[in-house]
């Protein structure tokens, strides 16, 4: 059995990245966004970023298996999150995340995303369920 979740109760932080040229390439061609604000150097340079910015779907989507890895006897109902700020190619992401609501039904998480700034770059929400079991 698991331990009992409670509101205010933190995730283990995970840290990603750096993410390099290549990476954001890779994901731009795998997921379709190939905005060159992602990709170009002088397109970023152009509306005043030091770098491109990451994929803000990239850094939604790592939120995954930091739940899994957080409690994998819960399942994701639902992710969403807002993009605050540019985390830009080269810089390492901060995940954490914290308990807002607890049930034995449903679980209500925040997460954030930080880059090198002192503002989340990604603050999003996930709720979880617990799974299913299989025999």
């Amino acid at each position: 059995m698991s331990a009992p979740i409670n509101v205010g109760d933190r995730l283990p932080e995970r840290v990603i990245g750096p993410f390099d040229a290549g990476a954001l390439a890779r994901y731009a061609e795998v997921s379709g966004d190939d905005n060159p604000l992602h990709l170009d150097d002088a397109v970023a340079a152009a509306i005043g970023l030091a770098a491109p910015p990451v994929h803000g779907m990239k850094l939604l989507a790592a939120f995954e298996p930091m739940l899994k890895a957080w409690r994998d006897d819960l399942v994701i109902a639902a992710l969403g999150g807002k993009f605050v700020q540019p985390i830009l190619r080269g810089e390492t992401v901060t995940l954490s995340g914290r308990v807002l609501r607890a049930s034995e039904q449903e679980i209500f998480v925040r997460l954030f995303a930080h880059g090198a700034a002192r503002a989340p770059g990604v603050i999003g929400e996930a709720t979880l369920r617990p799974a299913e079991r299989r025999l």
